[in-house]
């Protein structure tokens, strides 16, 4: 049984309350291990480690934050192949998924914030006429909170508290009590790095109690968020009366446009990716597929051959194309949507049935799912599912592709498959999404603002926006 302690103050310790939450394996549905259910005593133990720690971390040179994160970032690629073998078994994606993209991210993101926080200037004006000038100090907020959700589990925790450390801040986080162990294990890795104690403290526990405990503790100035939009609601109805900053990323339920003039293989082969990568589990997939009429039926035929054709089983075997879903409330979910999407006249073209492999019969399994809709107004096309369904339905017109992408609540982002120039332009324009890829899926410049509009979030990630999230800026006028 792996027992995992909260890490405040450089220390690993247990619970004020000696209570402890039971953690699952997704792949045999066996409890594996244990970790704290904290409480607010146990965050304002964190809190007042990061305070402490907040004076002298803020003062500390740009140079020696900046080869602090680069070492916390070599020292998780010397260990990728632990970390990845534990993100698996905690989360139930493919070791080999994590290998090669959620261990090498959680180290890209220290990396690029070592180096972004050398780069982060201030501004100043010369203020022409007055015998002034302006410049603007940004000065890190002091303690923050930073809450991170179970998909992409140390991917998604460093992409929040490398901003926030390099920034001077320093942090109370906690990784969702569903995944915890990779943040656990990212402990060892920040004292063997020479990361101050206090600067960064990792609290488990749930979201009701330990995560409530941060967002309403009074002294902790900002709160960034990844998760579920109602969950953000939440947040910002407690937080914002406090004046705290937010960065809520939350849900979404992703168009991906396929026009006739695409090229066609590589839409197919990256279609089938981006709709079920992380067994679906991933805010970005595409899980709304439009489909222009003339290419409509080969599509289908063409598609659903692929997906059939992905392996589901084990996370631990090299041939797995589909892992375990995170949990069995979360599979139970999942497939209560396919039983609505077929009550609304859905048509289940291939999957929708929960996948016992052998010696795992009681692991979170479930087929790849891809399901035909004939009216946008249905559940499973508004309703954000976060697991291995697709819809498909045809369209005749831009217009009415134009529409259909946007009629959902949901803004984070969208895909574009055509190769005419104008369209991708006007296209680019009018979905209502904070993020556009045209003719690819999911490749990200660390350096561009991450987010999403209408119910998918407020604020910005990534680049020089998430090192301006976590300073306050000040501006100083000196007249000559």
């Amino acid at each position: 049984m792996l027992t995992i302690q909260n890490f405040i103050n450089g220390d690993f310790v247990d619970p004020i309350s000696d209570e402890w939450i039971d953690n699952y394996c997704p792949a045999n549905g066996f409890v594996y291990g244990k970790i704290p259910d904290s409480n607010k005593n146990d965050v304002q133990n964190a809190y007042l480690a990061a305070s402490k720690a907040f004076s002298t971390w803020s003062k500390t040179t740009l140079e020696e934050r900046s080869n602090i994160l680069l070492k916390i970032s070599e020292l998780l690629e010397a260990n990728l192949e632990h970390f990845a073998k534990a993100e698996s078994k905690d989360n139930g994606k493919p070791v080999k998924l994590a290998a090669s993209i959620d261990i090498p991210r959680a180290a890209s993101n220290f990396r690029f914030f070592a180096h972004a926080i050398t780069q982060f200037s201030s501004e100043s004006h010369d203020s022409i006429g007055f015998n002034a000038t302006n410049y603007t100090l940004r000065q890190p907020l002091g303690v923050v909170g930073c809450i991170s959700p179970w998909n992409l589990p140390l991917y998604l925790f460093t992409w929040k508290i490398a901003p926030a450390i390099a920034a001077g801040n320093c942090v109370v986080a906690k990784p969702s009590e569903i995944t915890p162990v990779t943040a656990y294990l990212l402990g060892d890795i920040c004292n063997a790095a020479g990361l101050p104690k206090g600067v960064l403290n990792i609290i488990h526990g749930k979201g009701e109690s330990t995560g409530q405990a941060i967002i309403e503790h009074p002294e902790i100035k900002a709160i960034s968020f990844t998760g579920g939009t109602s969950t953000g609601a939440h947040i910002a109805r407690t937080a914002a009366p406090m004046f705290k900053k937010l960065s809520l990323e939350l849900g979404g339920k992703n168009p991906n446009i396929i026009f006739a003039d695409c090229d066609y293989d590589d839409m197919l082969n990256t279609t089938v990716r981006s709709s079920f990568s992380n067994q679906g589990q991933i805010c970005l997939c595409g899980s709304r597929i439009y489909v222009e009429a003339k290419i409509y039926e080969q599509f289908k035929t063409d598609f659903i051959a692929k997906v059939k054709a992905l392996k589901v089983g084990p996370p631990n075997l090299d041939d797995t194309d589909i892992g375990a879903l995170v949990s069995k409330p979360h599979m139970e979910k999942v497939l209560q949507y396919i039983n609505i999407a077929k009550q609304e006249n859905g048509t289940v073209l291939c999957g929708g049935n929960q996948v016992k492999p052998e010696n795992h019969e009681q692991g979170y399994y479930l087929e790849p799912t891809v399901i035909e809709v004939s009216s946008n107004l249905c559940r499973v096309n508004q309703e954000e599912i976060f697991g291995p369904v697709v819809t498909v339905m045809s369209f005749e017109t831009e217009t009415e592709a134009l529409q259909l992408a946007n009629a959902v609540k949901y803004g984070l982002s969208a895909t574009l498959w055509t190769n005419n120039l104008k369209r991708c332009m006007r296209f680019s324009q009018e979905l209502q999404t904070g993020i556009v890829w045209v003719n690819t899926w999911m490749i990200r410049d660390l350096r561009t603002p991450f987010g999403g509009a209408k119910a998918s979030g407020v604020g910005r990630e990534g680049g020089f926006e998430a090192l301006r999230f976590f300073t306050e800026p000040k501006n100083v006028c000196i007249k000559y």
